[in-house]
């Protein structure tokens, strides 16, 4: 038997002595905030405008948290679906929950209610933190349905004073009497429930993902998925003692959870947070905290780039930066150093490795392909296999393409509750990405399209049965095909080819409108086009390469 080339990983010559050595981390990031008050009681750990939240103090306010949802009957291994943007709120209560030995299951604050709805459904979760605002315009009848039986709310404009209308335009509203607040709760003192703390391979997170089939799926990713992982950030990246985090990221997505709030927790630094991405205001954090690290899409480069205001000035504190979720061009990344100087470093992963399994370490640049001009995502970690598969599950040559497959302590055991997707995507405990790439014989590895049909939408996945299933409650649709097609800005875009019913009248704009007001606002399609029937196979099935290849040629 040929030996496999990819077990020698090759990339071990290029990475350096830190990043090479086996890390140890602490059990779970509840072990590394006791670590870091321990450390540092009094350093800023949160950020938010002009707020600061010290390592004591955030400690003492997800205690009380723990302690709230333990005397509401939250038991131990139960969920804790938490529906927030980028504030003190969401760390407060992903901590707060861990304490309490409930598992987090992060919902993307963009999902409409029925995305919700299934989420909640599906995690059996039993408590929900979310906004007063969500809570009253939809969410409250949307838990109804749902196991739900806690409610703590919370109002962004809480714990700081700034209110920067760019992103906090909105009032307070009146503390509803269904559910408890969340700052009251972590102001009212009380201590966590003992013997909860929790074990490496408990569930830390389900995070819920399309994968490789039109039906969300809640990986699981263990305590000890999310320290790998962070451990790997804190000590690979060659940041100062006490770094700065700029959240860039959502933190609710994989990447923001792991590469910011775990990496920034896990190094007992200073996490700035300000509420979501408007690029005047990320600007200004720049300026104010000087952060020497951050990551996020593309797109947000794009635009941090095209601010009127943005000065080199604003990114020489950076000592990384890194870009993730989407393909990244070459020429971003070279026009992005030529103007502000950092070289922006791209990463591979996914929700079912718990963020990263590939990136571009310090001191090194990523190459591009000479023959497809894609520029490479990264090299594995040092406790990583990577390797590339053909269709038949045998390994490819170096430069030739396959299925990217991952096996490594970042890979979560499974989903949640679904054991033939699991056997599916996870033979043996190796991850089956459903991604296509290679990787050349110095071990970079390149991404170079997706097996099936996912779009990919500025770092968000989008399943096109999703979209499609939308589009046929609408009383002119006939048919329906959603594919990705190429857009400078989002990396892909959402676009629908629809036919119609006889007789009916709809127009592109009353479509795209339409999907707009039930779905996340990532998922609904940016361009509708309509025709008179769609291209099917002689059983009848619709052939969205035909129609991929029609918007290539146009």
């Amino acid at each position: 038997m040929t030996a496999s080339p990819y077990a020698a990983r090759p990339w071990l010559a290029l990475l350096d002595e830190a990043q090479r050595a086996p890390v140890d981390p602490a059990d779970s990031l509840v072990h590394a905030l006791r670590d870091a008050v321990a450390e540092a009681p009094d350093r800023t750990f949160l950020a938010y405008f002009d707020a600061r939240l010290t390592y004591r103090e955030a400690d003492a306010l997800s205690d009380s948290v723990a302690a709230h949802l333990a005397a509401r009957g939250l038991e131990r291994g139960d969920r804790v679906a938490v529906l927030l943007q980028n504030t003190p709120h969401f760390v407060l209560a992903v901590l707060g929950a861990w304490k309490a030995g409930a598992t987090v299951v992060p919902v993307n604050p963009m999902y409409k209610s029925a995305e919700v709805a299934h989420v909640l459904r599906d995690g059996e979760v039993t408590a929900l933190v979310c906004t007063d605002r969500a809570w009253e315009t939809y969410l409250r009848e949307t838990a109804a349905g749902s196991p739900v039986r806690i409610v703590l709310t919370a109002c962004e404009r809480d714990l700081q004073s700034r209110d920067d209308a760019r992103v906090l335009p909105f009032e307070r509203l009146p503390r509803p009497a269904d559910a408890d607040d969340l700052v009251a709760v972590a102001r009212r003192g009380g201590r966590a429930p003992e013997g909860r703390a929790p074990r490496p391979d408990d569930i830390a997170l389900i995070s819920y993902t399309s994968g490789t089939s039109g039906t969300p799926k809640g990986a699981t990713n263990t305590h000890a998925n999310v320290m790998h992982n962070a451990e790997r950030q804190a000590t690979g990246l060659g940041l100062p003692d006490a770094p700065v985090y700029y959240a860039l990221a959502p933190l609710f997505h994989i990447t923001g959870m792991v590469c910011q709030f775990g990496a920034c927790l896990n190094s007992a630094g200073t996490l700035v947070l300000t509420y979501r991405f408007e690029p005047g205001v990320v600007l200004d954090a720049f300026a104010e905290h000087r952060p020497h690290y951050t990551v996020g899409p593309s797109t947000a480069y794009m635009a941090l780039a095209a601010h009127p205001d943005v000065t080199r000035e604003h990114f020489t504190s950076f000592v990384h930066m890194s870009s993730g979720g989407a393909p990244v061009p070459p020429a971003l990344v070279e026009r992005f150093r030529e103007r502000f100087g950092p070289y922006i470093r791209v990463g591979y992963g996914l929700t079912e490795c718990t963020a990263p399994c590939a990136s571009v370490p310090p001191g090194l640049e990523a190459p591009v392909d000479p023959v497809s001009g894609t520029l490479s995502v990264g090299l594995p970690g040092a406790d990583t296999l990577v390797r590339i598969l053909d269709d038949r599950g045998a390994e490819v040559p170096f430069g030739e393409p396959g299925e990217i497959v991952v096996r490594g302590p970042q890979v979560v055991p499974g989903y949640w509750r679904r054991p033939d997707a699991t056997a599916e995507t996870f033979p043996d405990g190796e991850l089956r990405t459903g991604d296509i790439g290679f990787m050349d014989e110095r071990g970079w590895l390149y991404v170079v399209d997706r097996k099936k049909d996912m779009i990919n939408a500025s770092g968000f996945k989008v399943w096109p049965r999703e979209v499609e299933d939308v589009l046929y409650t609408h009383p002119a649709v006939r048919e329906a095909a959603v594919v990705g097609v190429p857009d400078g800005y989002r990396g892909e875009t959402v676009k629908a080819f629809i036919s119609l019913r006889p007789g009916a009248e709809a127009a592109p704009d009353e479509l795209a409108g339409y999907c707009k007001e039930r779905l996340a606002a990532y998922k609904y399609p940016r361009q509708v086009e309509i025709l008179p029937d769609l291209p099917k196979t002689a059983s009848g099935k619709i052939l969205r390469r035909e129609l991929r290849s029609r918007t290539a040629h146009e």
